[in-house]
């Protein structure tokens, strides 16, 4: 080839071949003789080759091995489940109702004495406790009721007081059912008239009292008036209609 004729050691040329000759040259294909400095040439030149192409085959995609990038550096979130904190607040105390009203002067001797078992051991009575006087304990509201038709005949409240319980309010009469409304003592009392079955009263009264100055006092009052039209009878549900759409 054109320009590859060195000359080592002692060398000379022939026919345009490299020919010469020496310690430091080194023979190629077909009896041909190189440089010695030519054959590492092409020595590091095939590593550098190899390289290349195994830095291609990492850096594309087919059988080779992937590049992924550096290794993430960023902490593996684990989710650690929370223990549930039990609740401090203390069960409130419960009390004997039936107890109670027997032994309170406060409710009248006809309440008493009707305040029987309905079956068993189980009393007409409801119990509800919450706060109502602000004091340091839950108060007590009792309802007692019929053992037919659970019609409400008395309404108490007891607050407690000095590891006892006094009654701070009373109500007895047909149809009276009261409750605790967000601190405040609600108390219903259903309105009938001369042809009103207990179970289709014409309306009802609906007082709320608020505790103030060691006494519960009226706060509010709503009259509802029912209808007297419905419920005389059975009938079918209407069919279901579709919404309007605009």
């Amino acid at each position: 080839m054109r320009g590859l004729t060195g000359s080592g050691d002692g060398g000379d040329k022939s026919g345009g071949a490299v020919t010469g000759g020496g310690s430091g040259n080194g023979t190629g294909a077909a009896g041909r003789r190189f440089p010695a400095g030519w054959a590492a040439s092409s020595t590091a030149l095939a590593g550098l080759a190899a390289i290349g192409l195994f830095a291609v085959s990492c850096s594309t995609g087919g059988t080779g091995t992937r590049d992924e990038g550096p290794a993430g550096t960023q902490p593996v979130a684990r989710i650690t489940p929370t223990a549930t904190t039990p609740s401090r607040a203390k069960p409130t105390p419960r009390v004997d109702a039936v107890a109670l009203l027997k032994a309170d002067p406060k409710v009248s001797e006809r309440v008493r004495t009707d305040l029987k078992p309905c079956t068993g051991d189980e009393y007409p009575v409801d119990t509800s406790y919450g706060k109502l006087t602000g004091g340091p304990a839950a108060d007590v509201v009792v309802n007692v009721m019929t053992c037919g038709d659970s019609v409400g005949v008395g309404t108490y409240v007891y607050r407690s007081r000095d590891g006892a319980y006094e009654n701070v309010f009373a109500t007895e009469q047909p149809a009276v059912y009261g409750t605790i409304d967000r601190g405040d003592l609600v108390v219903t009392t259903q309105v009938y008239g001369r042809k009103d079955s207990v179970a289709y009263p014409s309306g009802e009264e609906v007082i709320t009292y608020h505790w103030a100055n060691t006494r519960f006092s009226e706060q509010d009052r709503v009259h509802n008036d029912f209808n007297r039209a419905v419920g005389a009878g059975e009938g079918d549900f209407p069919e279901p209609t579709e919404p309007t759409k605009n």
